[in-house]
């Protein structure tokens, strides 16, 4: 592996530097196996066309011409796990944040269902206490949940994933009461009442969307989450104690983030003689 990995260092940063401008987002969670790149057939639907993923992920073309590439050098060496796992480092560390050691070695499942977007992904309407659980199902404390939240500082979301917040929230307050009044009208100046279209998309961070860096931390304690997930990390002290930190302490959210990916990127990984390297990342073997 350790010989791949400097043949093929300049096809690595290609392919990242093409995938953080199409989808700064994509984190480690989003399939430790590989499953998110795996097509969906007239018998199943994938996690890809999931409505929480689609079309919100986009580029998968890009890891299927970085494996083609690979496959052409070095047949069966290297898994579609572990470009998305490399993906993700380097999203970080290309938008202005920082690097980490990401081990290799995964190999791809063989199974991608819909049903399990739903059960591994928190939707942005989640409290603090369906977010400690949905990450505590994973095997991540408080402090991890609140940490990994902070990949929200990078990309962009539809209108739909917070317009509750904005029209009708309930029948006391059109608007949700917990989002700073200037920033829920800039947010209804570009999402209007009702609006569904796709192309309709703004920052999850208005002040460095394209910079990794702790401002998402900083936004909260301002009331500008954009989601209700987001928001509602100062609801809790213990949590709220966790935001202010890394709002005014960036070099701990930086370590405390490393570590909490690694672990995210170890979830359900497929070692050894289970799975398989695909030859095609959108396809089974």
């Amino acid at each position: 592996m350790s010989h791949w990995l400097k043949e093929s260092i300049d096809l690595e940063l290609l392919v990242i530097c093409a995938w953080t401008i199409l989808s700064p987002t994509l984190i480690a969670s989003l399939g430790c196996e590989g499953s998110v790149l795996i097509d969906s057939t007239p018998l199943n639907t994938a996690e890809k066309d999931s409505p929480i993923n689609n079309p919100s992920l986009r580029g998968f073309e890009i890891i299927d011409s970085a494996k083609a590439r690979l496959e052409a050098t070095c047949k069966g060496v290297v898994s579609c796990a572990d470009i998305l796992a490399f993906v993700a480092r380097d999203s970080v560390a290309l938008t202005g944040g920082f690097g980490y050691i990401v081990p290799a070695g995964r190999r791809d499942g063989r199974v991608s269902l819909l049903s399990e977007t739903f059960k591994n992904l928190p939707p942005p309407s989640f409290n603090v206490d369906q977010l400690t659980q949905s990450f505590a199902n994973k095997g991540f404390t408080q402090e991890e949940m609140v940490t990994l939240s902070g990949a929200h500082t990078l990309g962009r979301s539809h209108c739909s994933s917070f317009s509750n917040r904005l029209y009708n929230f309930s029948a006391t307050s059109a608007t949700d009461a917990s989002l700073d009044p200037t920033y829920a009208e800039q947010l209804k100046q570009q999402c209007p009442n009702g609006s569904t279209a796709a192309s309709l998309v703004v920052p999850m961070d208005p002040r460095t969307s394209h910079f990794f860096d702790s401002s998402y931390y900083s936004n909260i304690l301002k009331k500008r989450g954009l989601f209700t997930s987001d928001q509602t990390l100062i609801s809790n002290p213990t949590t709220a104690s966790y935001v202010t930190r890394n709002a005014f302490l960036g070099f701990v959210f930086r370590s405390k983030f490393a570590e909490a990916m690694v672990k995210m990127g170890n979830i359900g990984v497929l070692t050894g003689t289970d799975g398989e390297i695909r030859l095609n990342c959108s396809v089974v073997n």
